[in-house]
């Protein structure tokens, strides 16, 4: 380079280098700067559509790329949620016995292809065979049945294993639910790997086999886990997608709602699950969308038919007896229970979760052969209810084993989910807290419907219930049961009522439904206001921002912002004056996420904020694209650069990588106000000043400690940055 001439100067404005602007591992996004960044990306192609017909036709496919990665969310989630579900109704059949004519086939379509199968014993057929007549040749006698147990729980115990093992060696991410981890990513956290391609293989085999098991889990909350999964990875399809964190996050948001769509055949309660429960981010645009992608995968799994019922779901129900005012009362009840349960700190039970609960919720009719509707038969045959209905009965001796072996399996349901929800499989919460809901509630059902057949003359049925009626549908408790002790466990309230409403068809329960569900929110919320998503973020130390927590300290932000009055000064860059050596010794010697840009170290006033990932890819790409870039460099953030001796180094310009306005506060704001600025705008860092002097920085971390401390809780217990 020729001494004398005009140095040429980097602009990382200019120039774009690669990974500026993008974020370390366990950081927080800056949603400022990223919508920015989509509305400058948008405006420029905006601007050039009207140049040319290319450029048209780029910024119409721009236009519909949303819309198209929704529909390929849809069909990818959907056709994962129905392999899911045939690849574990299969696997669980296999603990029982094989199919001789295909061991592909499980039970129910082994005894479809029979012709000697009958309908009384339409679970019997010679194609399907247990375990004990393989090996032993009978299916009868104390033998058969030892060696039955004893393969029932060699491959509930392998399944296990393979899922523990799966997990660990290849994708330890794939473990739980992961909708709190997708709770905290989609408040903007950066958790690299846990949305990636591995885990989505791993997570779709061993959650077949988790669920296979027998495990006190269910498939619905990692469901949400798999969806976004497929939405992550199908972003990288897209440029607007893929370099942009807040777009991805609106698209992430789109699949939780597709997750809780396919896994319990509700589409519109999976939108608002998304927008209640999950999401941090719900633009209008985004409403649209996820409805969309719920839709689709909602159809591409009715066409798959997993369960062979046409239904979406396992247990699709519909009750046909009108509810009273006085059932109000159980239903309240129910909530308190599921209030309870929910509060927690975390025979019937050989079958799945989701088969248990369809058991549960049957509504008895005259051709059902379940235990649970082991009723005498009637003197008068004409007392047998409405249509295929059965009207309330006296108890026999089927229901009353029934019920004795439902209350021993609601003790071990109880236990046993509380230690399984810990374990590192895949395992969601939902099933098996609507399996707890749903025993306690078919139990006080068939209570109150005993009662009412006893006391039809007393004042609380007298009028509404009369001798012979189908009063009560001990179904209805079941299904309200599940819907309290998940409200419980969760706090979910509005999407809550739209899933199980959509799961029964039934409008005219939606409000014992949200009688119990409000109740099962007050009661839970009486004992601690966090649900199990929430205490799974505290536990993990995510950095959160909980939106439903008021802010009540009366402090302000001189008392939160670092450095404290003991700390050493603001570690900080001026605008000119600092060789690059200089800045690489001040990013060394701090771990840092960003620095705040002052006119000089004597002034303090600020000109901008600079992240640290951005300065270090910005040095180390002008070291080797710009000649003479050495330590003894110049660094500068002013738009011109200044003048140099013929001699000197050319100096490096870093104005492009600098935010010009990063957002400030002053030392007077009061915390509250802070706190909702962070919460609304989503930012991860402001900056306090006094008079345009700067003063000190206010993080998410900072906030978050500072909420612990006031709530008695270790601040450090906020492990990431």
């Amino acid at each position: 380079m020729n001494g004398n001439g005009p140095s040429k100067l980097v602009d990382p404005l200019e120039d774009p280098l690669p990974g500026v602007g993008t974020y370390e591992d366990f950081n927080t996004i800056d949603w400022v700067r990223e919508k920015s960044k989509d509305r400058d990306r948008h405006r420029e192609i905006t601007n050039k559509s009207r140049q040319s017909t290319v450029a048209l036709l780029h910024s119409v496919s721009d236009a519909f790329s949303g819309w198209l990665l929704m529909l390929l969310v849809g069909l990818m989630s959907g056709a994962l949620a129905g392999g899911i579900d045939i690849a574990a109704h299969w696997l669980t059949d296999m603990k029982g016995g094989v199919c001789l004519i295909g061991f592909w086939f499980n039970h129910e379509h082994c005894c479809w292809k029979s012709n000697e199968a009958t309908f009384q014993d339409r679970d019997r057929c010679p194609q399907w065979q247990s375990w004990a007549e393989l090996i032993t040749g009978t299916s009868e006698g104390a033998f058969a049945y030892i060696v039955n147990y004893l393969m029932y729980i060699f491959w509930a115990l392998l399944f296990s294993f393979l899922a523990v093992t799966l997990v660990r060696a290849f994708a330890p991410y794939a473990c739980g639910s992961g909708i709190p981890e997708i709770k905290t990513i989609l408040s903007g956290f950066i958790i690299r790997g846990y949305l990636g391609k591995w885990t989505l293989i791993i997570k779709t085999i061993t959650l077949v086999l988790a669920v296979s098991s027998g495990l006190s889990l269910g498939k619905e909350g990692p469901l949400v886990h798999v969806a976004c999964c497929c939405a992550n990875i199908l972003c990288h399809l897209f440029t607007k997608y893929r370099k942009n964190e807040a777009k991805r996050r609106e698209v992430l948001s789109a699949a939780a709602a597709v997750g809780v769509s396919v896994a319990f055949g509700a589409p519109i309660g999976g939108v608002l699950f998304s927008l209640e429960e999950v999401s941090y981010y719900f633009p209008l645009k985004t409403l649209w969308r996820s409805f969309f992608a719920a839709l689709v995968a909602a159809f591409t799994l009715r066409s798959i038919n997993p369960f062979g019922n046409s239904r979406l779901v396992l247990f699709y129900v519909e009750f046909h007896a009108p509810w009273h005012l006085v059932e109000l009362a159980p239903f309240v009840l129910l909530g308190i229970f599921g209030g309870l349960w929910g509060a927690r700190r975390e025979c019937y039970t050989r079958m799945s979760g989701a088969e248990l609960i369809s058991e549960l919720f049957n509504d008895c009719s005259l051709l059902d052969s379940s235990q649970l509707c082991g009723y005498k038969q009637p003197a008068n045959t004409s007392e047998t209810g409405v249509g295929n209905s059965l009207a309330d009965r006296p108890a026999g001796a089927g229901l009353y084993t029934a019920l004795w072996q439902l209350a021993l399996a609601l003790v071990f349901k109880m236990m046993i989910t509380v230690i399984t929800f810990g374990m590192k499989v895949p395992s969601g919460l939902f099933i098996p807290s609507m399996a707890v809901g749903a025993i306690a509630g078919r139990l006080l059902g068939v209570g109150m419907e005993q009662l009412a057949y006893y006391n039809h003359d007393s004042f609380i049925f007298k009028g509404w219930c009369s001798p012979g009626a189908d009063c009560i549908t001990p179904g209805l408790y079941a299904m309200v049961g599940a819907a309290a002790c998940l409200g419980g466990v969760t706090r979910m309230t509005v999407s809550l009522v739209v899933i199980m409403f959509e799961l029964t068809g039934g409008l005219e329960y939606i409000v014992p439904l949200m009688a119990a569900t409000m109740t099962s929110k007050w009661v839970a919320d009486a004992f601690g206001r966090e649900g199990i998503y929430e205490a799974h973020i505290r536990l993990n130390g995510y950095p959160f921002l909980e939106p439903k927590e008021e802010f009540e300290h009366s402090s302000l932000t001189v008392d939160v912002m670092r450095p404290k009055r003991s700390d050493p000064a603001l570690a900080v860059l001026t605008q000119e004056g600092m060789t690059v050596g200089q800045v690489e010794a001040l990013v060394e010697s701090t771990h840092y996420s960003g620095f705040p840009v002052v006119v000089s170290q004597e002034s303090q006033r600020l000109v901008g904020f600079v992240l640290r990932r951005d300065l270090l890819i910005s040095i180390d790409n002008a070291r080797k694209r710009q000649e003479g870039v050495v330590s003894a460099s110049q660094v500068v953030f002013t738009e011109h650069a200044p003048s140099v001796a013929a001699d000197a180094p050319p100096p490096l310009r870093l104005r492009g990588i600098m935010d010009l306005s990063p957002f400030t506060v002053t030392d007077h704001t009061p915390m509250d106000i802070t706190v909702d600025i962070f919460r609304k705008l989503g930012l991860r860092q402001c900056l306090v000043t006094h008079n345009g002097r700067l003063l000190g920085i206010i993080t998410k971390k900072d906030i978050l400690k500072h909420m612990a401390q006031i709530a008695n809780r270790d601040p450090d217990s906020i492990l990431f940055n």
